[in-house]
């Protein structure tokens, strides 16, 4: 109304125009309001005569609070209407929910039960009239209970967007044809209903064929293929051909059978435990696995490819890989706005609200390098997570809530009313194909069984399980509903459910005859272009050095801002001082991470690095986003501008997540091998928040889902008196879960034994103490004909030790990456090795200065210092070499790390088993923390592990 009289004074009452003039002169509004006299009303009433509008009359009565009120009552409907919708099959919600004071009314004394035959305009922010801009009250009620508070309830009045909320309320508020509700027509329904025939009878099939195994069946929730299905049906009309899905274990089995389309028998032969896989790995249940298929769309005929992510059963730890995938698929495709791409998700209730990875997923939405641009989210809301029911699990009124952090639309709908549900699809379809924002729909179900079918749920909750034991299926009652409206007669049904069994029956006999089967029948990102031709008897080592000239570009374009940016004065002495190192042949840290990502953008690799201020680096030591000092949002990106013809190199400050973000970044690198995708933590133990990641999908992924990642997770570690918090990046949880056995030593004398090595690996391990090693290692990661994860631990001071930088002579061809540094030769303990009596085994930081202290203490001669770069796979031919070397020195391993902490206990086992000697122990003591906070205790520490290393 505001706005009405800004354009024209004359559009609102005498009143309004008052009480904006005087708001303009800054009168408080409690002054600045006039009562309107009781004359004739400025609102046009209109007179009804046989349903049809047909004339304008004056009203002397009423008066601008009326038309205010009615106005506040159709905004409170659309507001909280959702708060009293039918949305619960059960009825448990709305036993919980009292009518809002503001949706009667009884709460404007202005309006009673009389004034519900009384005609009212409508406002400019409702589409419940139609074509028609004027009802009775008691219509209008009528009409925002049918929209509001029927089985769905609608929440989107949070959404800033005017014409976003305008939209919506043109779905939903507009009247539909009496006969044909959401605007299905005689075969749309057939069509829902032979899906939920298919979801339900895929159910009881698997419950009378196994009953007693686990299967985490849809039971209460059968409508969520039909659901999914019809999401798909609208967004590949509008243009998606590629679908990633995410979903917790509930269901997946059926969405893998009746929305994939995965062949019946390979899931049934996943029943039975005699047959198994032909190829390497542990394989995992059948309620995790995944699947990549490509077919067609029977609806529009266009062809779809459907893939569902495998995930453990830590819920909602998919939601951020999927997003990774997706945007990776978006990157690759050329697919800007995710027109051709588009991300699923599934989720329970309780997760949904109990899981902070939701809240971080969802932060990334919009977010520019993150985004893909809309997501479908599903909950699958069947009221209780596992035995809690909502009131013990959530503190918010819907387990949906986080998402209106994002201003995503929440459609709460009634799992009971499948085209409630349908159209409730097409609108979230439609909307993310328009807006290319997220959206969600809450189809509020039951669960039939208890958490899984062994379980027994009356424990628990006997209350709502004597309701859900005399509900009805919802494919009974959808039947029965459309056989008396005529759709289709009761044979017609019949036949389909025997069609539909017979298939099933043809299924299950063929997965009778099906011995084994291959962990790749089930991997949801295949790389069919990367692994065809490569075979193992093949394989070599490979060479990582680049030509001297391709560096010095690097170097220069690195080191040199444009001309026109204004440049901190701090960040051109660094620039300088690059340009400097690049004339003397030498690189320290930041500019031998450039050669390895400038020398990959070279060869057409696509390099991503993303983590919490990885522009700048944590330590101010890379500027890879060049700021003008006086420009807002004027950036320049160097690696970008070095060749002509190049690679992307995409840089970016995530937000602050760990979670989240490591598992986007790891889905990005699943969707192609030919790409470097890193994540680093600003302090290494902050991989702590992301542990749930590192275990399942980066550990023991491959293992699991005979799934391949190359990604690169660079976590700062050293121990410098800066506290607890930052000093370890936990060395030993990583190494903890390695594959390999301490107790057996390999065949090192095979020609291929180190590619052998990282072929068998789970993961790599490494700690570089050259900016060199660290550019090789980069490199080799793909180089390599296969894919592993690669954990490196890096430095902090070594960033600017000048110790610590390397010669080009180290990047240049025919140079690789070094598992283990020596004693160069030609060195006292080399020259001397009968009598050395002390070899130092070590990796990481703590080389240089045992070296500093064995130099000052003048003991070069007879101890040998080794540092082991790749710490697994474990070197075991290079520690076997050098322990010979020195037939008389005991052999120690020394840490900066605590002795239960570090790589301590991993390097020790391995030792033995390599050199059939002790291995002793330097370092630091046991702790439950991992470094002291206080300055004068880390120096008696360091001294104390320096005295033990040097002792002879």
């Amino acid at each position: 109304m505001y706005e009405s009289w800004r354009e024209d004074p004359n559009s609102v009452h005498k009143s309004w125009q008052t009480f904006f003039s005087n708001l303009e002169k800054d009168i408080v509004p409690g002054q600045a309001y006039t009562r309107p006299p009781e004359t004739k009303s400025m609102y046009p009433v209109t007179e009804k005569i046989e349903g049809a509008v047909t004339k304008q009359i004056p009203l002397d009565r009423m008066v601008i609070e009326d038309h205010l009120a009615v106005q506040t009552i159709i905004r409170a409907y659309q507001c909280r209407g959702h708060e009293v919708a039918s949305t619960d099959p059960l009825g448990i919600i709305q036993s919980d929910h009292a009518m809002p004071e503001e949706m009667t009314i009884e709460k404007y004394t202005s309006l009673d039960e009389k004034d519900m035959e009384r005609t009212f305009t409508l406002p400019r922010t409702t589409c419940i009239g139609g074509d028609v801009d004027a009802l009775p009250l008691k219509d209008i009620v009528k009409r925002l209970e049918e929209v509001y508070c029927n089985t769905m309830g609608i929440e989107y009045m949070h959404i800033v967007d005017r014409k976003q909320c305008d939209w919506i309320r043109e779905k939903f508020e507009i009247p539909w044809p009496a006969d044909q509700k959401y605007g299905f027509t005689r075969m749309d329904k057939r069509l829902i209903l032979e899906r939920l025939l298919r979801s339900h009878k895929f159910e009881e099939f698997l419950a009378r064929k196994y009953p007693a195994e686990k299967r985490f069946g849809l039971e209460g929730c059968e409508v969520l293929i039909p659901a999914l299905k019809y999401i798909i049906d609208v967004c590949s009309s509008l243009g998606v051909k590629d679908f990633n899905m995410g979903m917790p274990h509930r269901g997946r089995l059926n969405v893998l059978a009746n929305v994939a389309r995965k062949e019946l028998h390979e899931i049934f032969a996943q029943f039975d435990s005699s047959v198994k896989p032909d190829d390497d790995g542990s394989c995992d249940v059948k309620y995790h696995l995944g699947a990549s298929i490509t077919r067609e769309n029977k609806v529009n005929k266009k062809m779809v490819h459907l893939t569902i992510c495998a995930n453990p059963s830590h819920l909602e730890a998919v939601d951020p890989i999927v997003q990774g995938k997706t945007r990776a698929e978006q990157f690759y495709l050329g697919d800007p706005s995710g027109r051709q791409v588009m991300s699923i998700l599934m989720h329970g209730d309780a997760a949904f609200s109990g899981q902070g990875v939701v809240y971080e997923t969802f932060h990334l939405s919009d977010l520019p390098d993150y985004t893909t641009h809309g997501t479908i989210h599903i909950v699958v809301n069947n009221q209780i997570g596992f035995t809690t029911d909502p009131r013990h699990s959530r503190s918010s009124m819907y387990c949906t809530d986080v998402a209106r952090v994002v201003n995503a639309p929440i459609f709460h709908v009634n799992a009971d009313d499948p085209e409630a549900v349908m159209y409730v699809c097409k609108v979230a379809s439609e909307w993310r194909c328009k807006f290319h924002k997220d959206v969600v729909i809450d189809l509020v179900c039951y669960r039939r069984n208890g958490h899984n079918e062994m379980d027994m749920p009356m424990f628990t909750q006997p209350l709502m399980y004597q309701k859900i034991g005399k509900h009805k299926a919802l494919l009974d009652i959808y039947a029965e509903e459309k056989i008396n409206e005529g759709v289709l007669d009761v044979s017609d049904f019949q036949e389909e459910q025997t069609s539909y069994h017979n298939i099933l029956e043809d299924a299950y006999a063929k997965a009778k005859t099906v011995t084994s089967f291959k962990s790749s029948d089930w991997l949801d990102s295949p790389w069919p272009d990367f692994f065809e031709g490569v075979k193992p008897v093949q394989m070599t080592y490979p060479s990582t050095g680049v030509e001297e000239t391709t560096l010095k570009l690097i170097g220069e374009k690195f080191s040199t801002p444009p001309e026109d940016y204004k440049i901190h004065g701090g960040l051109v002495r660094i620039l300088r001082g690059r340009m400097d190192m690049v004339n003397k042949r030498e690189a320290d840290w930041a500019l031998g991470e450039a050669f390895a990502f400038g020398s990959l953008l070279k060869e057409g690799i696509h390099v991503r690095l993303s983590g919490q201020d990885v522009e700048r680096g944590t330590f101010s030591h890379r500027h890879h986003v060049l700021h003008d000092q006086k420009t807002d949002k004027k950036t320049f990106r160097p690696l970008n501008n070095i060749f002509g013809a190049q690679a992307t190199y995409t840089v970016t400050n995530s937000s602050l997540s760990e979670y989240a973000v490591l598992g986007f970044e790891l889905g990005f690198s699943q969707q192609s091998p030919f790409a470097l995708c890193l994540w680093e933590a600003q302090f290494g133990d902050f991989a702590n928040t992301a542990q749930c990641i590192i275990d399942n999908f980066m550990s023991a992924g491959e293992t699991k889902w005979h799934r391949q990642t190359g990604v690169v997770v660079l976590l700062p570690h050293g121990y410098e008196g800066m506290g607890p918090e930052h000093s370890s990046a936990r060395p030993e949880r990583f190494l903890q879960m390695c594959n390999d056995d301490p107790d057996a030593l390999p065949d090192i004398d095979a020609q291929t034994f180190v590619i052998d090595q990282l072929e068998a690996c789970n993961w790599q391990i490494v700690n570089c103490s050259t900016p060199a090693n660290f550019f090789h290692v980069l490199r080799r990661q793909i180089k390599l004909p296969f894919r592993k994860p690669l954990i490196i631990f890096t430095p902090k001071s070594l960033l600017r030790l000048p110790e610590a930088k390397s010669s080009f002579d180290e990047f240049t061809e025919g140079t690789f990456f070094h598992r283990m540094y020596h004693e160069t030769k030609g060195s006292p303990a080399h020259n001397n090795a009968e009598n050395v009596k002390k070899l130092i085994f070590c990796t990481g930081k703590v080389y240089y200065e045992l070296l500093k202290e064995r130099n000052e203490r003048d003991l070069d001669d007879q101890i040998a210092i080794a540092r082991i770069e790749q710490m697994f796979p474990f070197p075991y031919d290079l520690v076997i070499t050098e322990a010979k070397r020195y037939p008389n020195a005991k052999i120690v391993y020394a840490q900066e790390e605590h002795k239960n902490q570090g790589g301590y206990a991993f390097m020790q086992t391995r030792m033995q088993t390599a050199t059939g000697k002790p291995c002793g122990y330097a370092g630091r003591q046991v702790s439950a923390s991992t470094a002291t906070g206080n300055k004068s205790k880390h120096n008696k520490e360091f001294r104390a592990l320096m005295d033990q290393a040097m002792a002879l």
